[in-house]
């Protein structure tokens, strides 16, 4: 036996030999583990819940701290012990008694079901169904992760095959020694699990169904030839009805713990379990969902799509190797690579999704974040960009990714003030003032043309690749270097570093006045895009949009930046293009130059919002709201065609940053808070859909004070209470008695209609180019194609007579708004409503 595995060992590499030898290796007298029958365990029936029929070339995510499942909503999928690909390619066939057709349940799909703690997809034949239920619990035993369960019901005795391709390969870019070597490991009950065995005896995984049998064990006298790892799993309709089947992972990463012995220990851990940690599974779940904000508005929807915005970032939370946690960037399926998405951990993905935690309340998330970030920068100040869940095992420090992007250092500037204002902590600050001044040194300290503006010639700006000239100072992250030197100013006003703050305030002025006369073109309104040696680049971009991420002043000039934005140019009916579509560069199958990033959508919104343009504002921050069901339930996508509503093969399908855009834009756009804990003060600017009469945002989070606050419209206001839920009292700015405010608002609104449409078609929907209103007047310029015609509902909030030009109102109720045909493909309208 010794001398087998022996040359077994040796022959690791060859995956035909070496799946040929492991097979008849198995333990003699089989290994004593007991397994457990699982019956009864319930599963979460109330509360968020999506449920729809299977789109079946469509993906889904299974996410968690310890482990992660990707794929197809047949049911076909990969299974992550993270850092490590266990299992993948997964298909289920059954073969039932008196029906002598096999059956690829993959094909049968029919529904899927996903809640914020599991997801459950259903496969039906007339002679059984089967339930796949799927969790990844945060608390599973160490080199464990997800858990798939089967719940099967069948009418006659049923043979049921799981198949698998074994991957065992860790993340990008550790390099594994090649596909394992299978090894069937018996136990005492009669059936067993297979070992999955790398090159070395220090890494190695183990799965199994208990109660099941393996596939093909190819005998050593058998000619070379590759044969998928099977579980064969007998099910008796009467005996097995109400159990439920667990497919159990694992991994060893060390000599301890990569023996099969340890691994099969470690099943049984599992095992015995799983109904303790999918309860303790859900009531997490449960718990966070009722200390976070919560939105209740007339459109429950919307309501619905902005919980499980925070319930996609929350599930995109991963184990660091020193125990905490901190964000990847998303997952989508990695195919035959080691590459789940983007799956490991990014600075500056992270540091905009900041903003949505502080606006919901997940302080501790952000602290957490910021502190990992500190923990990997740079010995000269600057913010890491992205890391590997396998860092710590390659030469990490070889590879050119960790500090390839300038604008982490930035945004963390940005990310910290935002968390100290809003938590009220100071102490957190103090703990990292040294992070804090380094980051400050390198970015004040890194300007190559001397014009006083960081730049990125020590990093990528935005763009890491783009035709022609690569820009050496892009307006993007001139306009984060001037809301950083702001951002600083406070930062080190609360360390008590007077001239420091003093300083940074008179370098954000600067670097502003610098950027209207480097990027501002008088000619046509608009900014370029960068500032280059050779001269500035005047590609027509989304990126001058973040001016206004921290500052509602944004650029001097905004009116005809606002205007392109919210128009046809850059605006499809599923978000905003990062270049105009009538630019010279754009290219709307490419990563940078015109493609739809649901991240460009929510700086527009914002800007929009700031930039008092509400309509154009709303209609961009329900594009991104509405992707919440358009592809990976539940969760926002990465990119999109800049030309066709189509997300590009290759994009991350649940993306971190994306579902951050939708929370922003609603809390801090359209909503108008800002959070102050360290004054414990809380301002709102409501501008809110025409439809609505009534909203709250429920535990908004003050420092550490929790508020409700409640928002009914009148004729002409909006009347604003705030009632306090816990901590110390927070005083609502601009309410004479401190609870209660009124914000004046129009009595005559119009309302814009929103929907994705279907897959694959061109952008065909209204526009709001600009928004003017005067105590008695709304004046819009409307924009949609040629010879199109758009009813709108027309809200009076009084009895006024409405008077309209430039468009039709058979009722008082109803905007008709004829678009004229013309050569071009696009119209523009003015329409005036007077009272």
């Amino acid at each position: 036996m010794k001398r087998l595995l022996k040359v077994a060992y040796m022959l690791a590499k060859n995956w035909v030999l070496a799946s040929i030898l492991f097979p008849i290796c198995a333990i003699a007298g089989g290994q004593d583990l007991q397994w457990t029958t699982i019956t009864g365990l319930s599963f979460t029936g109330d509360g968020a819940v999506i449920v729809r029929p299977v789109e079946d070339q469509e993906p889904f995510t299974v996410a968690g701290e310890r482990g992660v499942l990707v794929g197809q909503q047949s049911g076909e999928l990969e299974a992550w012990v993270l850092p490590v690909k266990l299992l993948s390619h997964m298909t289920i066939e059954a073969r039932v008694e008196g029906y002598p057709v096999p059956l690829k349940l993959n094909d049968m799909a029919r529904e899927i079901e996903v809640r914020p703690d599991h997801t459950a997809i259903t496969y039906s034949h007339i002679a059984l169904v089967v339930r796949q239920i799927m969790f990844s619990p945060d608390k599973a035993p160490e080199g464990t992760g997800p858990v798939v369960l089967f719940s099967i019901d069948a009418l006659h005795p049923t043979e049921l095959v799981f198949r698998f391709q074994g991957d065992l390969r860790a993340m990008w870019p550790q390099l594994s020694s090649g596909n394992p070597s299978p090894e069937w490991v018996k136990t005492s009950d009669g059936s067993g699990y297979y070992v999955l065995h790398s090159d070395f005896d220090s890494f190695s995984g183990a799965f199994t169904i208990p109660g099941s049998q393996p596939g093909i064990l190819a005998p050593y006298q058998e000619r070379p030839q590759t044969h998928p790892l099977e579980l064969i799993l007998h099910v008796d309709p009467v005996r097995d009805r109400g159990k439920l089947f667990p497919l159990l992972m694992a991994i060893g990463q060390d000599k301890e713990h990569a023996s099969s012995a340890a691994l099969g220990g470690k099943l049984a851990e599992l095992d015995a379990q799983l109904p303790s940690l999918y309860a303790s599974h859900a009531a997490q779940y449960q718990a966070r969902e009722n200390e976070r904000m919560d939105l209740d508005s007339p459109d429950p929807t919307l309501n619905s799509e902005f919980g499980w915005a925070e319930t996609s970032i929350e599930q995109l939370r991963a184990r660091t190797p020193d125990g905490g946690t901190a964000f990847v960037a998303g997952y989508y399926a990695s195919g035959d690579s080691a590459r789940p998405g983007f799956g490991w951990f990014f600075g500056r993905d992270a540091l905009y999704t900041l903003f949505a935690l502080d606006s919901y309340g997940d302080f501790a998330d952000v602290r957490s974040e910021l502190a990992y970030l500190a923990l990997h920068q740079r010995g000269d100040g600057k913010i890491m960009h992205e890391r590997s869940q396998t860092a710590q095992n390659t030469n990490w420090a070889a590879l050119p990714y960790q500090y390839a992007a300038a604008d982490a250092t930035p945004l963390f500037l940005l990310a910290m003030e935002d968390y100290v204002r809003a938590s009220g902590d100071t102490a957190f600050l103090h703990e990292q003032s040294e992070t804090v001044r380094k980051a400050w040194e390198f970015e004040t300290t890194h300007d190559a043309n001397g014009d006083g503006i960081y730049d990125n010639a020590q990093g990528t700006g935005w763009v890491e690749s783009w035709k022609g000239v690569f820009p050496q100072q892009e307006i993007y992250l001139a306009l984060l270097d001037a809301q950083a030197s702001t951002a600083m100013a406070g930062l080190a006003h609360e360390l008590g570093e007077t001239d420091v703050a003093k300083g940074a305030q008179e370098r954000a002025g600067k670097i502003r006045g610098t950027i209207e006369k480097e990027y501002f073109r008088a000619g046509d309104g608009r900014y370029a895009f960068s500032d280059n040696r050779q001269g500035d680049d005047r590609t027509d971009t989304i990126f001058p949009a973040v001016a206004w991420w921290t500052d509602g002043k944004g650029l001097e000039h905004k009116e005809a930046a606002l205007r392109g934005w919210a128009s046809h140019r850059f605006d499809t009916d599923w978000g905003t293009r990062s270049v105009a579509e009538d630019d010279a560069r754009f290219d709307p199958m490419s990563y940078h130059e015109g493609s739809v990033w649901p991240l460009f959508t929510g700086w527009a919104a914002i800007a929009e919002y700031r930039g008092g343009h509400p309509l154009a504002g709303y209609a961009l921050t329900m594009q991104n709201a509405d992707l919440t069901f358009a592809q990976d339930p539940g969760a926002v996508t990465e990119l999109l065609s800049g030309e066709f509503y189509e997300p590009f093969g290759r994009s991350t399908s649940h993306q971190l940053w994306s579902s951050a855009m939708v929370i922003t834009p609603i809390v801090r756009g359209m909503f108008g808070l800002e959070v102050n804990g360290l004054t414990h003060t809380l301002r709102v600017a409501p501008q809110l859909p025409a439809s609505w009469d009534r909203a709250e945002l429920r535990r908004v989070h003050v420092g550490a004070s929790t508020v409700d606050l409640l928002f009914e419209r009148t004729s002409a206001e909006w009347i604003v209470r705030m009632e306090q839920r816990s901590g110390p009292a927070v005083k609502l700015d601009g309410a004479g008695d401190g609870q209660t405010m009124r914000v004046p608002t129009s009595v005559v609104e119009v309302e814009l209609p929103h929907g994705l449409p279907l897959r694959g078609a061109r952008t065909r929907g209204l526009k709001v180019l600009s928004e003017t209103r005067e105590p008695r007047m709304l004046k819009l310029e409307l924009e949609a194609p040629a010879g199109s015609a758009f009813d709108l509902p027309v809200h009076e909030h009084s009895s006024a007579a409405v008077r309209v030009e430039g468009a039709e109102m058979p009722t008082q109720k109803v905007l008709h708004v004829v678009f004229e045909a013309s050569g071009d493909q696009y119209s523009t309208r003015m329409v005036t409503l007077r009272w």
